[in-house]
């Protein structure tokens, strides 16, 4: 019984083992490449002088997400939070607080539509001309 257990056990383990490297293999996740701002500065900034470690956390995984998709990211507050680890108001706040400093910018359809987020690059001269906005 015992053998059996861990013969389970150990398929399972070798199962998600399996599927985490299938999914680097093709293609899912890889390295995101940053700009040196959001290392040097940007993480001083919002966690050291904001004190809003979320709002960093927030940045980064909307900055990857839309670096994969190629377009703004589409989420909810709950599928954010869950995606970022922290909770459903700590993502409000945090992307409240982003909205305000003109890191992202977000739009909606409609007032009750999933918004839209779009990672913006103030410190870069070319975008300080033009601000992207997600598309509705």
């Amino acid at each position: 019984m015992i053998l059996r257990d861990e013969q389970s056990q150990h398929s399972a383990s070798f199962a998600i083992v399996q599927c985490v490297r299938d999914c680097y293999i093709n293609g899912r996740y890889s390295m995101v490449k940053l700009d040196e701002y959001v290392l040097d500065s940007l993480m001083r900034d919002l966690v050291g002088h904001d004190r809003r470690p979320i709002s960093y956390l927030v940045y980064l995984w909307l900055a990857a997400e839309q670096q994969r998709q190629k377009k703004p990211v589409s989420i909810s507050y709950s599928d954010l939070a869950e995606s970022v680890g922290v909770s459903k108001s700590s993502a409000q706040g945090a992307v409240a607080w982003l909205i305000r400093r003109k890191l992202i910018s977000s739009t909606k359809a409609n007032v009750t539509a999933t918004p839209s987020y779009a990672v913006q690059t103030p410190w870069k001269a070319d975008s300080r001309r033009r601000i992207v906005k997600a598309p509705i």
